[in-house]
């Protein structure tokens, strides 16, 4: 079988699995048909249909079927003796004279309410193409049949296209696409306090029937996102030396003459500068007086 086709029977499988319950083992209904035509063309169908579908097949065959096989002519032993391997589908046609034909014997198998249904998930193999028509109006059945000594599976039929199409519908209004639906016990309940905000709230689970506290919602303003915040910047500038202080003079004070005396240049630049004092010098009375200074110079001159 060819890669291309393998992923389109496998895709289309899927689709009968999700839609229709299909499982295994596969039950494939076979037909006299179908027997006598994989015996001419020398095709082993049991593993061919497992290769096909990926897993085990259950081969199952109709009363009728078998007596148009011991009723076939010329009378194939070697087929029957295939066929006798089968499982025997009792389809309660077996106390008629004649056996039914094989439409009306898998129609009435597949679907025996005329519901339009399969409703024991039933693969139908066969080469009569009345057979697969009449099954195309039935939803969820796989047909497959012999074309040139290759086995095919043919695409899904309109009537499971629609069906499919109306459950994937409601599941979606349901929303439950994918889930089965619970049971009319299993599903939430709130009592009115809980949806006024008042007492205990909590929630039935589905699975497991026990009382789960509801989640509290948050309410005010939400907190940014830490990771999408911008980082406040540092400053990285080196801080200023701050200056030294200087060191406290001794003779700022005023300590005495002698210190003031022995500085000499010291003091006159800071009186100079402004940055100590200026000292204030007395004047001599004679000088005061003016003009009675210079006798009294002359007298203590003379003898």
């Amino acid at each position: 079988m060819k890669l291309k086709r393998a992923k389109v029977y496998k895709k289309l499988l899927h689709q009968y699995e999700l839609n229709f319950g299909f499982r295994e083992p596969y039950q494939v209904l076979l037909d006299s048909q179908i027997l006598e035509d994989a015996y001419k063309f020398k095709i082993d169908l049991v593993p061919r249909l497992q290769k096909m579908f990926g897993g085990e097949v259950k081969p199952l065959i109709t009363t009728c079927d078998m007596r148009h096989l011991y009723n076939a002519k010329p009378k194939n032993e070697t087929l029957i003796l295939q066929a006798k391997e089968y499982e025997r589908r009792r389809c309660n046609h077996q106390d008629l004279e004649e056996p039914l034909s094989t439409e009306e014997c898998l129609c009435s198998v597949v679907d025996p309410n005329d519901k339009a249904t399969n409703k024991h998930r039933y693969m139908v193999a066969s080469n009569d193409t009345g057979v697969r028509a009449h099954m195309r109006r039935i939803a969820g059945v796989p047909l497959i049949y012999i074309s040139k000594s290759v086995v095919l599976l043919e695409p899904m039929a309109d009537a499971s296209e629609q069906q499919r199409e109306r459950e994937e519908k409601s599941k979606f209004k349901l929303g439950l696409k994918g889930q089965r639906k619970p049971d009319a016990g299993q599903k939430r309940k709130r009592d009115d306090k809980a949806e006024d905000g008042e007492g205990d709230q909590s929630v039935v689970d589905q699975a497991t029937g026990e009382a789960k506290p509801l989640k509290k919602k948050r309410t005010g303003p939400k907190a940014p996102n830490p990771l999408s915040v911008k980082k406040p910047k540092t400053d990285k500038t080196p801080a200023k030396p701050s200056a030294p202080k200087k060191a406290k003079d001794p003779n700022a004070d005023g300590a005495g003459p002698s210190t003031t005396a022995a500085t000499g240049d010291s003091a006159e630049k800071e009186e100079g500068g402004g940055a100590a004092p200026r000292k204030r010098k007395r004047k001599h009375k004679s000088k005061a007086d003016g003009g009675d200074t210079a006798p009294a110079e002359n007298e203590a001159a003379s003898p």
